[in-house]
């Protein structure tokens, strides 16, 4: 990471943007794609396995009650400490007239794009989110990682016919599986040999992006909108340092610097990806291997908190909303405010798990509170920093659930030992 950024400023430095672009920088999308590739047949198979593992119905119930409303109430827990934040420190009335009319000029066919996307999506029935969740075609399904959700659906329903049938008629299937997910895994462990190289290449082709062919536009650029980012980033810091830790050790019943220890490998992979979904071989791996959380709890809630928790990306929104509408001077009451609590909320659950899917989700918060599209422009500049670190708290709520839900269950058995890759 850190031999990534300095290349990166070296070559915006010398001239060498072009060479970076070329010639490092696909290195690192090819290491994202290699983890999209997986992403799909590993959710699959991983709940597919998780939920045949279970012996009974009312088991899955209980599991799947706990899961999804913990996971709801963090995000709601988080979208209301970002309005808070964003209430008290007003990041958007720190920008200039000026500034705000450049940004908007610069990012107006960005921002446009992102509008229509969100129209769509906006013009769409109150039960079109539920509707969407039942796929029409399963193979079609698996063909988008945006379309998780349904491969979820499809892999619970398959998962819960194998537990209704005869034992005997599941059994082969059940090992089919098993034996799917052990070669997967595999392929989980090849890729991971090459995640030094390609954060590397990650890193150094966003800072080259970032920054042109002039290293102090970084700096100036950071510095205008400094003011909005720190805020995003207390807000994502008191969610690990203070929410996470309290549930931790609370219902956990673990030590925090433990679960960290446990978990930074994936937070680290989180925040050079930007994406819960390609970092979720690794969450499964930290969550089973250094924390002790059985692979059952495992197999069942991370890749659907890879999906529907979205604790950085709803406080991120929050902020993001508020913060607009102070740039362009609208006063925001209670009313509108829950209004985003409610979008945010659910907007969330909708929102794909890989880099830049947020903003998407961001135009229809703003549509529902009111608050003019375009001002998207104004923090499209910072998003992909910003990106990195929400992701980070994505990753760390879902293990958090993970652990919670595991002790809960007495399927948390803690390693005598961590290892950090």
């Amino acid at each position: 990471m850190a031999l990534g950024v300095a290349w990166g400023m070296m070559s915006s430095s010398l001239g060498l943007n072009s060479f970076t672009t070329d010639w490092i920088g696909p290195f690192g999308t090819i290491f994202i794609n290699m983890l999209k590739l997986i992403a799909v047949p590993l959710v699959l198979v991983s709940l597919v396995t998780g939920v045949s593992s279970l012996s009974d119905i009312s088991r899955l119930s209980r599991i799947g009650t706990k899961t999804i409303g913990t996971y709801l109430a963090t995000t709601v827990l988080a979208v209301v400490l970002g309005l808070v934040l964003v209430n008290i420190f007003e990041p958007g009335k720190a920008f200039s007239p000026e500034k705000r009319e450049e940004f908007k000029q610069q990012y107006a066919g960005t921002a446009s794009a992102k509008s229509s996307d969100a129209a769509a999506l906006e013009q769409q029935g109150p039960l079109q989110p539920l509707v969407d969740i039942v796929p029409e075609n399963l193979f079609l399904a698996m063909t988008s990682n945006g379309s998780m959700l349904q491969v979820i659906f499809f892999a619970l329903l398959f998962g819960i016919a194998l537990i209704l049938i005869p034992p005997d008629k599941a059994q082969p299937v059940n090992d089919f599986f098993e034996g799917v997910n052990m070669a997967i895994l595999k392929i989980v462990d090849i890729i991971m040999m090459t995640a030094p190289y390609g954060v590397f290449a990650l890193l150094a082709g966003l800072v080259v992006d970032f920054a042109g062919n002039d290293p102090g536009a970084a700096l100036e650029l950071l510095m205008v909108l400094g003011y909005y980012c720190i805020v995003v980033a207390i807000g994502l810091a008191l969610m690990i340092l203070v929410v996470y830790p309290a549930l931790v050790v609370t219902v956990g019943r673990t030590k925090y610097a433990h679960f960290i220890r446990g978990i930074f490998p994936a937070q680290m992979l989180a925040f050079s990806t930007s994406s819960s979904a390609a970092t979720l071989p690794a969450t499964m791996e930290c969550s089973e291997k250094n924390l002790g959380i059985n692979k059952e709890i495992t197999s069942f809630v991370l890749p659907l908190g890879a999906t529907i928790n979205m604790d950085g990306t709803s406080l991120y929104q929050s902020v993001a909303a508020v913060f607009i509408a102070q740039a362009y001077g609208i006063e925001l009451d209670l009313t509108a405010q829950l209004g985003i609590v409610m979008t945010a909320t659910l907007a969330s659950i909708g929102s794909a798990a890989v880099p830049g899917a947020g903003i998407v989700m961001l135009v229809i918060v703003l549509q529902q509170a009111g608050i003019p599209i375009e001002g998207i422009a104004l923090i499209l500049a910072p998003d992909r920093l910003l990106d990195m670190l929400r992701t980070t708290v994505n990753v760390t709520g879902d293990a958090t659930v993970a652990m919670m839900v595991a002790r809960t269950e007495g399927q948390l058995h803690p390693p005598t030992e961590i290892t950090v890759k």
